[in-house]
C-alpha cells in the first residue's frame, strides 16, 4: 500500500467484548458522517464493524476480555484508512479469502462471510502480522466524492 500525507489520524482503545461495538460506532461515526459522502461512511461502518467483531470472535477468543483492541481512522487526501490491531494468533488473508470465495455460495454456512464483505466494501485490504505479537487488518476506501474534510 502506498503511503500518503495524513490529514487527520483518530484512534480509540476496547476491551475485548462484543458490547463494546456500541461504543465503536459512536466514535467511528462522530468522526466518519460529518466528512465523507454518506454512501462511502455505510460502507466503511460496515466493514469496521465486520472487522471488530472478527477480531473479538476469532482473533481474541481464546484471550481474556480485558486484551484491548486497537481501531484508528486515519484521513489521507484521495482515501480513508482503518486499522484494527489484535494480539490473537496470525492467520494468512489470502488463504482465507479464498477459502470463503467456495463456502460463499453455501447457504448451510451461517458465518465465513465478513471477509468478503469487508474485501467488496473497501477498495484495499491488507493484514500485517508484526513481530510484538500484534495483528493489522488494514483497510482503504478511496474517496469517489469529493470528501470535506477539515484540517485541524
Amino acid at each position: 500500500m502506498k503511503t500518503s500525507q495524513t490529514i487527520q489520524q483518530f484512534e480509540i482503545q476496547v476491551k475485548t467484548k462484543l458490547e463494546e461495538l456500541q461504543a465503536v460506532l459512536q466514535w467511528f461515526e462522530s468522526l466518519v458522517f460529518p466528512s465523507i459522502p454518506q454512501k462511502m461512511g455505510w460502507q466503511c461502518e460496515v466493514a469496521l464493524v465486520e472487522a471488530f467483531t472478527n477480531a473479538v470472535r476469532h482473533a481474541h477468543h481464546n484471550l481474556p476480555e480485558t486484551t484491548p483492541i486497537e481501531l484508528e481512522v486515519e484521513f489521507f487526501p484521495n482515501f480513508l484508512e482503518m486499522r484494527i490491531w489484535d494480539r490473537g494468533k496470525p492467520f494468512d488473508l489470502n488463504a482465507k479469502l479464498k477459502a470463503s470465495e467456495l463456502e460463499v455460495n453455501s447457504l448451510e454456512k451461517e458465518g465465513g462471510r465478513g471477509l468478503q464483505f469487508i474485501k467488496k466494501l473497501t477498495d484495499e485490504l491488507q493484514y500485517l502480522n508484526l513481530p510484538n505479537r500484534r495483528n493489522c487488518l488494514v483497510m482503504r476506501k478511496k474517496y469517489y466524492e469529493q470528501a470535506t474534510i477539515e484540517r485541524k
